[in-house]
């Protein structure tokens, strides 16, 4: 199991667990969970792919009310294929911003741009809020960098096809 933790300015401790601990689910699903102090339970679950769950069928919770999510996968720009969501009244997206390791959350008057010390391995999380952005958004954003985001855009999901593939596969 993994974990970051840290301080938010005004709202106290957040701590990101991935896997979580304890689920039940069969193992080809993985489960990742945020939460803290001052912050929502905010969970996500989807197949398991190199320890992180897929954006593809996946599941995402607000204290455990589930979000609604969809996502063009066949757009070509980074803004057509990002993940939108729909959770609490609110509207989101969520997009690869610059490199492989930067991602941004963003609804109308709020956004929070995270950013991973590496894409695959990251040792650190670190985020940048902007406008009024709230505990629920910083929570989202937090969630979803356990989440594997590589099909954000066209390259990644280019890559990543041959290892998806083999991922479903089943050898005796």
């Amino acid at each position: 199991m993994f974990s970051w933790a840290g301080q938010v300015d005004g709202l106290g401790r957040i701590e990101l667990a991935f896997p979580t601990e304890h689920n039940d689910y069969p193992s080809e699903y993985c489960e990742v969970a945020v939460g803290g102090n001052s912050f929502p339970l905010v969970t996500y679950l989807g197949l398991r792919y190199l320890r992180r769950p897929l954006l593809a069928r996946g599941e995402l919770r607000v204290d455990w009310d589930p979000a609604v999510l969809s996502r063009n996968v066949y757009g070509t720009s980074r803004q057509r294929r990002g993940l939108r969501i729909q959770v609490a009244g609110r509207s989101y997206t969520y997009v690869q911003a610059g490199g492989k390791r930067s991602h941004e959350l963003a609804r109308p008057g709020a956004g929070v741009l995270m950013r991973r010390s590496s894409w695959n391995n990251p040792r650190t999380l670190c985020g940048t809020c902007s406008g009024s952005a709230d505990a629920l958004d910083i929570g989202l954003a937090v969630v979803l960098e356990a989440v594997y985001t590589r099909n954000l855009t066209m390259p990644g999901a280019l890559v990543s096809i041959p290892g998806r593939f083999l991922n479903r596969c089943t050898f005796l």
